[in-house]
């Protein structure tokens, strides 16, 4: 038989203190009942703009000689006292022993009060029931990136462009700010300027530009034959990888 604190919780709302936040439990259980994967939105990683409803998804696999009966809604606990809860589980099993619990949670940085500091590595807290009365509770069975979205621009002149010439490439890398509601520029961060050339199929990396102050990106170069010009960020734990949309300079 299991015994559990029984808590109040309202799903997909995001805990302001860490009052909100249920006292932490060791991992326990009773039984041959183990977590053997926890996956979120498909990657790990879930990136959220400054407003919209975004939805993630959360799939716990849990094994026990007997099978899975059940799971408990997900506990999603990160950086600055950040806590949601999921909906109830859907539990679907791969063998006789084996499930998959899925379960999700809506996030509106808009009403939820994200703040600039809950980016970062968020973990997953699961306690699943086996169809025996064995279950496990553990805390931390499996982890994610919370991110703040990307967008990358771009923009290379003149067009067109006599060969040699010199051509300009400008662009801004900018991310969420749940604290100010509005995407804002990320400074100080590596960027690689990319070219494909014409009827080409993979890009070429010409050299790497650091943002500014601002999130600004500009740098040159020489003009040789027809192609596309992009800039590619690579990601930090808090910011999603960003391509921008090429842009094509005509080499005459």
């Amino acid at each position: 038989m299991r015994i559990r604190a029984s808590v109040a919780v309202v799903t997909g709302a995001l805990a302001l203190t860490a009052l909100a936040v249920p006292a932490a439990q060791a991992d326990g259980g009773y039984g041959d009942t183990k977590v053997t994967k926890v996956v979120v939105d498909g990657d790990n990683k879930a990136a959220l703009s400054t407003s919209g409803l975004k939805t993630i998804t959360v799939s716990v696999t849990a094994t026990d000689d007997s099978g899975i009966l059940s799971a408990d809604p997900f506990a999603l606990q990160g950086p600055d006292y950040g806590y949601w809860t999921t909906s109830k589980p859907v539990c679907k099993a791969s063998s006789h022993t084996t499930s998959t619990c899925t379960a999700s949670v809506k996030i509106d940085p808009k009403v939820d009060f994200l703040s600039n500091a809950m980016a970062g590595t968020w973990y997953v807290d699961a306690w699943v029931d086996a169809r025996d009365g064995d279950y496990i509770w553990k805390e931390k069975a499996g982890s994610f990136k919370l991110q703040r979205a990307s967008k990358l621009t771009v923009n290379a002149a003149p067009e067109p462009v006599k060969k040699g010439k010199t051509v300009t490439v400008t662009g801004a890398l900018t991310r969420a700010s749940w604290d100010a509601g509005k995407y804002t520029g990320y400074a100080a961060q590596p960027v690689k300027l990319q070219f494909l050339k014409k009827g080409a199929k993979t890009y070429t990396t010409l050299k790497t530009v650091k943002t500014d102050a601002k999130g600004n990106l500009k740098t040159t170069v020489k003009a040789s034959v027809d192609g596309y010009y992009r800039y590619s960020f690579a990601g930090t734990p808090t910011t999603p990888a960003v391509n921008a949309t090429a842009d094509f300079v005509d080499v005459r």
